[in-house]
């Protein structure tokens, strides 16, 4: 979510009115989930997606309409049988409610969509509340964001409680919900930082991690002590790069968290050794090594001797990667961003579980 928003407020800062189309509900089989967001130009161009293929296609139908009523609408998309506009079937067999608005380049939009995307640049927790309707069409959506409890603007018109109640209704799971709240309808995103992956080592594997994970929504960071291969001509996508003065000091004004990822793809032995104690020193969530088990075998040995336990052995994934066959730079950077947005997943499913779903 949170690069279609960032796009969203660059539209806006440089005067352009876009259509924000969000998944509001699903059931069934469904190409995307609630939450999805795709931004619709007025030149019909796209950014982001909700399911791709008639189900765009439907909403873009849609877009013009929006554009000149200036309105927000509600529609629904049934995903199964013939479409009524063209002679193929949809046939996933599911059911998608859209919210359709017009974000206008208006002054006071540039200002609340600032806000929104400082907001949630500072990679805190947040909550994102949009207040949808019941009827098909609708007036300006309300939209409010809570961040160590501040809203955005701040005049909230229901009571503090509902705060609190939406947290526990929605769960703690990253995945956007709609809640009932005595009878009006909200949609909960909650934050959509999905955590730093830290590349150590700016090589020919990090090159194609960075782009993969951005891709899925992973900030990214690449950290190298060689200032030719750690820069922006290198890395376009990363969204930041730091030439380090050496890997003993990787980390250094830098707060690694639980749902970092730290990924290590230096030059060489020494160096992966090196970066390895370095990471096992954090509480990064997941820490993995690209290189053969006869390599990880000899530096898991060195650090047991330099005292590491056998606890910290095992917080590594090493070979890193998921088993795909691959061997070219471009094929391994598949099967490691592939373990990463694993580990995120499962980690999404165990929060929700760890958290009531409704209220008492």
């Amino acid at each position: 979510m949170n690069k279609v928003l960032q796009k969203l407020y660059h539209f806006l800062e440089h005067g352009e009115d876009v259509v924000l189309a969000t998944v509001v509900s699903n059931t069934g089989s469904t190409p995307r989930t609630i939450g999805a967001k795709m931004l619709i130009r007025r030149s019909g161009e796209i950014v982001g997606t909700i399911g791709g293929g008639l189900v765009e296609y439907h909403v873009l139908q849609y877009a013009p309409e929006v554009f000149r009523a200036g309105n927000a609408l509600i529609r629904t998309e049934e995903l199964m049988g013939a479409s009524t506009t063209t002679t193929n079937q949809m046939i996933c067999g599911g059911r998608m409610e859209f919210l359709m608005e017009l974000i206008a380049a208006t002054s006071a939009n540039r200002q609340r969509w600032e806000a929104f995307a400082q907001a949630m640049e500072s990679g805190r927790d947040y909550l994102l509340l949009s207040k949808l309707a019941a009827q098909e069409g609708l007036g300006e959506v309300e939209r409010w964001l809570v961040q160590g409890g501040r809203f955005v603007p701040e005049s909230f018109p229901y009571r503090d409680t509902w705060v609190r109640l939406l947290q526990e209704k929605s769960g703690n799971a990253a995945a956007a919900q709609v809640v009932v709240m005595e009878s009006e309808r909200f949609l909960v995103e909650r934050s959509a930082h999905a955590g730093a992956v830290y590349l150590l080592g700016a090589g020919h594997v990090a090159q194609p991690v960075a782009a993969i994970a951005a891709l899925v929504n992973f900030e990214t960071v690449v950290l190298d002590d060689r200032a030719e291969f750690a820069n922006a001509g290198r890395f376009p996508q990363a969204d930041k790069i730091k030439v380090l003065t050496s890997f003993e000091q990787a980390f250094d004004g830098m707060e690694i968290e639980e749902k970092s990822y730290l990924v290590i793809v230096t030059r060489g032995h020494q160096h992966d050794k090196t970066a390895l104690a370095q990471c096992l020193r954090t509480k990064a969530g997941y820490i993995g090594m690209i290189g053969s088990r006869r390599k990880r075998d000899m530096i898991y040995k060195e650090l047991l001797n330099e005292g590491f336990s056998q606890a910290d052995i095992e917080r590594i994934h090493c070979p890193i990667g998921l088993k795909i066959g691959g061997e070219t730079p471009e094929e391994i950077a598949v099967s490691i961003v592939a373990e990463l947005v694993k580990v995120r997943s499962e980690r999404n499913a165990v929060k929700a579980k760890a958290t009531p779903t409704c209220c008492p």
